[in-house]
This record gives structure tokens, sequence and C-alpha cells, in this order.
């Protein structure tokens, strides 16, 4: 906050708030409903406005000074009186302000917000302050992980890799992609993980093109699964590989082989590039060269950043004839997710693969361990 000039923060992003004071509650009906909410403070306090009667929940966190009730802030959770409750909700953030700041508010009275309601935003510019946008304050932060969480990152990936494991068991013919993929939320629970923020489990003619999500499909011998963990798991830090199969007993077709070739050698000639101060420009310049006729399906990004969820940065491929619209590069702590998906319209197939990365001082440590399907394998072509 200090480096970006933030004296005060109000922030209503349930991820944000975790990453700021490890306090959680109702993470995904809090991610559509304003109804919990920080204030947090550069030289301190930090005042968490928890939902009504869980006040409980983060009492005893050293990050948090002060818990007091949140307001409803949208038309459900304010009982159709946003507006009133927007007016409440900054007449008392005001006064919490003017308080711990004073002076130091200053004349342009500016404070960094998230992704309030817009009468709660009205509210707040009607009292005088000038907004500005909190995204990037906790975007840098979230981006290089603390030596503390790396022992916690590992034992998530522990975690979401044994899940992984208890539902490639059950890739059965026969069975739904729904079924064998409820195996991964079963154990994803029974580990304390949290929730898997996407659907991204399919089979057969379903994996082509890629996005499809997890269905009713029953799926056959011969087919190749796509799964993607998109895990919140232990602690609320995100896991992040993707994995293809081959269904049932037999022998892979030379297609699939084929696709899951290029799919891994991609997947390994981008891990390669991972490395600190390695220019995100440079990364995207140098990376593998996506066949022609897989281009309209390649994934959207060389890769992404990591931590209590999708996070900075998200690393583009380069497009030519113009200018590479993300400035900056890699730095130790940082996670990277190297993403591949090669898929053929006329075989009407796909492979996802992606690997987890931690920067390190001298080079990226592969987190992910799960192992690859030896029958999809052959000398990368």
């Amino acid at each position: 906050m200090r480096a970006h000039g933030a004296a005060a923060a109000v922030i209503v992003d349930p991820i944000n708030i975790l990453y700021a004071t490890g306090a959680r509650n109702m993470t995904i009906w809090t991610s559509r409903t304003p109804a919990r909410y920080l204030l947090i403070f550069a030289d301190g306090p930090t005042i968490l406005y928890d939902f009504f009667g869980c006040e409980h929940l983060a009492r005893g966190l050293p990050t948090v000074d002060e818990i007091r009730p949140a307001i409803g802030l949208c038309h459900v959770s304010s009982g159709g009186q946003p507006e009133g409750a927007a007016r409440a909700f900054a007449a008392e953030i005001d006064g919490v302000v003017r308080q711990h700041l004073g002076q130091r508010l200053g004349s342009s009275r500016e404070i960094a917000v998230d992704r309030f309601p817009f009468p709660t935003i009205d509210a707040l510019r009607a009292l005088g302050y000038r907004l500005r946008d909190a995204d990037p304050v906790f975007a840098a932060a979230r981006a290089v992980k603390l030596p503390i969480e790396l022992p916690y990152i590992r034992e998530a990936v522990r975690r979401i890799e044994a899940a992984a494991a208890a539902m490639e068991a059950h890739i059965e013919p026969g069975r739904t992609e729904a079924e064998i993929w409820g195996e991964f939320h079963r154990r994803l629970i029974g580990s304390e993980g949290q929730y898997v923020a996407t659907r991204l489990l399919q089979s057969g003619p379903r994996t082509y093109p890629y996005f499809q999500e997890c269905a009713g499909r029953r799926v056959r011998a011969g087919d190749l699964l796509c799964f993607d963990s998109d895990a919140l798991g232990y602690l609320g830090y995100a896991v992040d590989f993707s994995r293809s199969f081959l269904c049932g007993t037999g022998r892979a077709r030379d297609t699939q082989k084929l696709l899951y070739g290029r799919a891994r050698e991609q997947l390994e000639w981008n891990i390669a590039l991972i490395k600190p101060g390695a220019a995100f420009a440079e990364i995207a310049e140098r990376a593998w060269q996506v066949p022609d006729e897989h281009q309209q399906s390649r994934y959207y990004a060389v890769g992404h950043g990591l931590g209590l969820s999708g996070e900075f940065p998200n690393i583009p491929h380069k497009r030519p004839g113009q200018p590479y619209p993300l400035p900056g590069g890699l730095e130790p702590g940082m996670i990277i997710c190297i993403e591949s998906y090669i898929g053929s319209s006329a075989a009407a197939e796909g492979v996802k693969l992606e690997e987890q990365l931690l920067v390190t001082e001298s080079g990226a440590e592969r987190l992910s361990q799960f192992h690859y399907d030896d029958r999809l394998m052959t000398p990368m072509a």
C-alpha cells in the first residue's frame, strides 16, 4: 500500500480479505453478495466488517485489530434499500478514516476500493472521496509469495494431487464425466480443500474445442479425458495443473499420441523459459510456435500467475505486428502456471496439459508432480 501511495483501502473481494488477514467466511457466497468487507490502513489499524453473527470467526487473529458487523450493500442483503445502506456504509467509513488519518488524508481525500456496488461508490464520492482501484495494490502484493506461504502451497499441491489420483482411479467406460469429477470433489473436501473454481473436465468429442464444462456424457473406451484441477485447496491456496488421460485399457490412436506429444513439447519448451528476470515479452517471443492447424484453438495465454486464485501475471501470446501489452518480468517467489492445449478439428479431440511452477533465485521449481499417461507418450513431434 505504501509503494502505491494508498493510505487506506476498503475491500470487499473475499480473496483479498483472506490474503490481508487470513480471515475466511462464506467465500463463494460473499464473492457475489457484498455483506462483508475490510478497512485497512497502510500504517494500521485493520477493521473487519463481518457478516452479522459471524464476528467470532476472526476473533484472535493478529492481523485484525477490530471486528464490527457489516451492512449488506446489494439489493437483497440491504433489504431492498441499497441506496440507504450505501449512505450508512459511507458515513461509517468516513468517520473511521477521519479518525485514523486526520490531516494525513489531505485535500485529495483519496482511498482505494475494489468492486463495491455502484450505489456504494456513489455514496463515497458524494462525501468528497476520490477513489482509486485497489486491484493493482493487491495484485502486486499477491504476485510474489512470502517464504512463510511456500510450505502451505506445497501441502496444498500434495493434497490436490491425491484428489486427482482418486479421480483417475474412477476413469472407467460407462461413467459420466460428472461421476468421475465428483471423486475429485469428494477427496478435495475431505482433505480440507475449499472449492473448484471451474468445471473443466471433458471427454471424447467434447475435448475439442476446449473450455467445455463437465457434463453428463458417458465416457467410452478409447476416449481422451481432459482435466484441469483449478482447485482452491488447503488454507485456500490454489492448485492448478492439467492432465489428459486415455479411458479404458486399450492403446492410444496415433492421432491421440500426436496431439499429446505436441502438447507435451509445448509445455516443456515453455517451462524452460521460466527463470527470474525473464521479461514477459521475451517469454512470449521465444515461446513454442503453435502449428498452424492448432492456432485457432490454442490456449489464450502462455501462462498465468497463481496464489489464492488466478493471479498476476497473465502472459499473453505475442501477436505479429503489435506491441507486446505486458511490461515487466518474472521475480523470485512468483508462481507461474504454464499452459498447453493442442486440439484438432479433423480429429475432434484435444489434449490439455499444465504445470505449476515456483520461480526461484536460480530458475524454476516444478511444484506439480502428477504423472503423465504413459500410453499417450510418444517421441515429441
